[in-house]
């Protein structure tokens, strides 16, 4: 599966951003996959941010994100969103879209349980 993300830009602190991550796959398909996102700012390691199970059943937020951050898909539109509010110039960063095939419905948190990955979008946010 290809995915792509968009929607990062510019954003004062406060502000909201909505990330598209729109996946190359059939709808049946689509619904194999947990998805999640992971950001990257300068000079420091990709982190783990949001994921979502294959069904949406289950989802999963860091700590840094919590309450703030929403992860969900869109089976009809082959499509992962996530809605960012409140935002914080520690939101800086590249954000990246994964996509991890299973069987079960699990959220992956760590890099390197993931199949797929999207070049990035990057987001920055102002004070």
């Amino acid at each position: 599966v290809q995915l792509q993300a968009s929607g990062g830009g510019l954003a004062q602190a406060g502000g909201s951003l909505r990330l598209s991550c729109a996946a190359s796959a059939s709808g049946g398909t689509f619904s194999r996959f947990s998805m999640g996102w992971f950001r990257q700012a300068p000079g420091k390691e990709r982190e783990f941010v949001a994921a979502i199970g294959r069904l949406s059943s289950s989802v999963y937020y860091a700590d840094s994100v919590k309450g703030r951050f929403t992860i969900s898909r869109d089976r009809a539109k082959n499509t992962l969103y996530l809605q960012m509010n409140s935002l914080s110039p520690e939101d800086t960063a590249v954000y990246y879209c994964a996509a991890k095939s299973t069987i079960v419905t699990y959220t992956p948190r760590s890099t390197n349980e993931y199949d797929y990955w999207g070049q990035g979008t990057l987001v920055t946010v102002s004070s």
